[in-house]
Formats: C-alpha cells, sequence, structure tokens
C-alpha cells in the first residue's frame, strides 16, 4: 500500500511539473518536411504501437488461463510507463546530446520533459519527418522492448516488483543501448554497426535479459511443470497483429516513404514466411505434427531474425534469414526444455538467438547496393570482413551488457520490492493475487485476505 503511494506521489509530482515547465514551441520547422513521408510515418508509428497489444494476446495465448490478464496486462502497463518516462528523460538518455563524447549515453537534458521537440530541427537521419514523429517512433520501440521480457517471468512475479524493472531496464539498458547504436554519435554507430531496427537494441537486448531472469528466477529443488497453452487462438491473433505491426517496425525504419522502406517491407514478409514454413517442417522431421503454435513461433522468429537486416539485405537473403534463424531457434527451445533454465514463453531462445542470428546474418549478408546509407562494407558473403568483424564485437558487448544488467537490475528489484510471487499466490494464479480479477467466475473469497 505504501509503495503504491509512492508511484502515485510520483506520477502526480511529474504532471504538476509539466504544468509548470510547458515545452512550448516557438517556431515550428516545417522547411524540408515531406508529407508523404510524414503520413507514412504516422502510419507506422501507429502500426508498431498495435504490435504490443498482439503481444498480449501473443503471450496470454500461451500462459495457462488463471495467469491470462496478469500478463496481458504486463504489455499493456508498458504502454503507460514507458510513455511518461520517455517524455520525461528517456528520449534524452536515447537521442539527447552526446554526453562527453564518448558515445555511450545521451543528456537527460537534451529533451527534458519534451523541450525543444515540437518546434525542433528533424533528426538529422530523418530530415523529411517532424522530430516530435521521430521521438514518437522510436517510443513505440521503448515500450514493446521490455514487455518482451514478460514472457519469461510469466506468472511468476510481482506486479509491483515488474513496474520497477520496467522503469530500470528502460533507463539504464534499453536507452544506452539505443544511443549507441542509433545515435551517430554511438560509438557502435561509429564503428559501422547496422542494426536496421532493433535487432540488438529491442531483441538481443530482452532476449539476454529473459536469460538473466530465467537464471535469477528459476525455482531450486521444484520440478518444471510444463503449461497448456490456455487458448491456442489467441496466439494467431496475436501473430497476426505482431506481423502486421512488424511492416511499421521495419518498413517504417526507413524513415522516409521510398524504396527502401518497400525493400524492407518485402524482406520481412519474406523472412517471416520462411521462418514459419521452417519451424513446422522441422517440427514434422522430428516426429512431431505441425501445430498452429509452432508456425506462430516460427513466424515470430523470422520478424525477429530479419530485423537488423531488414533494410540492407537483398529478398532471397532474407529467406536464407529467416529460414536458418528457426531451425537455430527452434533446436535452442528443444536444449533449453532439458536444462533448469525458466524461460516460461522461451523468450530467450526466440528473440535472444533470434536476434543474434539476426545481427550475424547482417555480417553475412550485408549488400551496398541495397542501401547507400551503408558505408561499413558489404557482409563476408560478398568479399568483405570489416562489417562482420564489427557485428562480431558488438554482439559480444551487447550480450554482455544486457546479460550483466538485467542481473544487476533484478538484483535492486528484488531487494526493494521482491520479485517471486509466493507459492500460495502461485497456485491461485497471477490474476486474482495480483490483480484481483480472473477470466472465468471462480470463489476464492477464503484466500482474499492472505494473498492482496
Amino acid at each position: 500500500m505504501k509503495k503504491s503511494v509512492i508511484f502515485l506521489v510520483l506520477l502526480i509530482a511529474v504532471s504538476i511539473l509539466a504544468v509548470f515547465m510547458p515545452s512550448v514551441p516557438t517556431t515550428i520547422v516545417t522547411e524540408g518536411i515531406n508529407s508523404g513521408d510524414t503520413a507514412w510515418m504516422l502510419a507506422a508509428t501507429a502500426m508498431v504501437l498495435l504490435m504490443t497489444p498482439g503481444l498480449a494476446y501473443f503471450y496470454g495465448g500461451m500462459i495457462d488461463t488463471k495467469n491470462i490478464i496478469s500478463t496481458m496486462l504486463q504489455s499493456f502497463i508498458a504502454m503507460g510507463v514507458i510513455s511518461v518516462l520517455w517524455i520525461l528523460v528517456g528520449f534524452s538518455l536515447a537521442f539527447g546530446e552526446d554526453v562527453g563524447g564518448l558515445g555511450l549515453v545521451g543528456n537527460p537534458a537534451s529533451f527534458f520533459m519534451f523541450e525543444n521537440v515540437l518546434d525542433g530541427k528533424p533528426w538529422s537521419l530523418a530530415p523529411t519527418i517532424p522530430l516530435v514523429l521521430f521521438a514518437f517512433f522510436q517510443l513505440k520501440f521503448a515500450i514493446i522492448t521490455p514487455a518482451l521480457i514478460t514472457g519469461t517471468f510469466a506468472e511468476r512475479i510481482r506486479f509491483k516488483a515488474y513496474i520497477l524493472f520496467l522503469v530500470l531496464f528502460s533507463l539504464l539498458i534499453y536507452a544506452p543501448l539505443a544511443h549507441w547504436t542509433w545515435h551517430p554519435e554511438g560509438f557502435l554507430f561509429k564503428w559501422g554497426v547496422l542494426d536496421f531496427a532493433g535487432g540488438t537494441v529491442v531483441h538481443m537486448s530482452a532476449g539476454f535479459a529473459a536469460l538473466a531472469a530465467s537464471i535469477y528466477l528459476r525455482s531450486k529443488g521444484e520440478e518444471k511443470t510444463h503449461i497448456a497453452p490456455a487458448n491456442i487462438p489467441f496466439v494467431l491473433l496475436g501473430t497476426g497483429l505482431l506481423w502486421f505491426g512488424w511492416f511499421g517496425f521495419n518498413a517504417g525504419s526507413a524513415l522516409a516513404a521510398g524504396p527502401l522502406a518497400a525493400s524492407a517491407f518485402a524482406t520481412t514478409n519474406t523472412a517471416s514466411a520462411a521462418a514459419g514454413l521452417a519451424w513446422i517442417l522441422f517440427d514434422a522431421v522430428r516426429g512431431k505434427k505441425p501445430s498452429a503454435l509452432g508456425f506462430c513461433i516460427g513466424a515470430v522468429v523470422g520478424l525477429v531474425a530479419i530485423t537488423p537486416a531488414a533494410g540492407f539485405v537483398t529478398i532471397p537473403s532474407s529467406l536464407f534469414i529467416g529460414t536458418f534463424a528457426a531451425l537455430i531457434s527452434n533446436i535452442v527451445v528443444s536444449w533449453k526444455s532439458k536444462t533448469s533454465l525458466e524461460d516460461t514463453l522461451d523468450v530467450f531462445p526466440c528473440h535472444g538467438v533470434g536476434g543474434a542470428v539476426g545481427m550475424v546474418m547482417t555480417g553475412l549478408l550485408a549488400n551496398t547496393a541495397v542501401n547507400a546509407a551503408n558505408t561499413t562494407g558489404n557482409g563476408l558473403f560478398f568479399g568483405d570482413t570489416t562489417l562482420f568483424i564489427v557485428h562480431l564485437k558488438a554482439l559480444v558487448i551487447v550480450v554482455a551488457y544486457s546479460f550483466v544488467g538485467a542481473l544487476v537490475l533484478l538484483k535492486i528489484t528484488d531487494l526493494i520490492f521482491g520479485l517471486n510471487v509466493t507459492p500460495e499466490e502461485k497456485k491461485i494464479g497471477s490474476d486474482f493475487s495480483q490483480h484481483g480479477e480472473n477470466l472465468y467466475p471462480m470463489d476464492f473469497s477464503s484466500l482474499k485476505e492472505k494473498v492482496i
């Protein structure tokens, strides 16, 4: 109760601060703004936001019935928490003026409370759209990244602990990674690392944070229990929303309506289709029935793997990326099931491994003919070594930072709030124990006083 009061007071304080220091624009920049690019990016931004509700259905359908609401809420609450945090300081940390010329993080005062955003000059790499539109496009990436991690600790984490971890992860892991990779002064950007739409920033950061959580939260002395998916049609719906939204995610990362966006759109669809097919065919080869769940997971792995490469590789290359990413992730899922890791919905094999495969594949298959902005060079398969070596170095750095950073944040959160639900809360489900709600009417009146 007292900690909820603290959260409420903080939100009220931020709201009052916003009133007393409004971001009143001077002259809004219109020179160089292209209406077609702006229209496309408005649509792409909305499409990326739709991915988070899609993720909620995707995860919600795979979890136990008594944890559907809590699992889905973890995605939806990210839209609220990160949206406020992004306005306050998140955008500044990711895309503000580089601090000290080190390429590590942005100045939190650059766009504090969105000062200088509405009337600011367009972002240097998106010169034909308003800065505020670029800022909100990037916000949608910041929202879905920590939401991806929720599949790891579904039904096992306290809601208030998740909120704190959400804030810490966004400020201390996501924002610096975005600055390193996408800011012109970021050190990975200067190295020539190619991450078109978030293979490192989004998927590897979430995936290896998920690995950290699966290790930190694993139950000692307890056998892992198999969870029967509660609602496969939810998973199908979530996959459809993710696939649709991913066109905004990847094609929108061209930051303009042009041939590059069209190319990224095509590679995105091709990789996802190939990965979905590869997953169920590989299952069939291993004696399993081709399942709806398998195709959905495979399709998402393909979307993950093509994300860093979408604007740098040819369409035939995307077919290769989707197919092999699905095979590799499928093998890792099977391996993980035989270990003590507790990654409830396989976030690490799908997003961590899928993102890493995509990053390596970009280093192998990128071609400067696809995107003139690629000044690092062609991939290894086209005779150049520079890009591939740079990507291997970046891979190690991002994995280490995301994994170790997440372990530290999980420990901090655990010390403050306590991460794990109690055995009794786990037995009746997080829907009721954390939120007092249920998908179906159930009588827990005798337990209510103990778990709420």
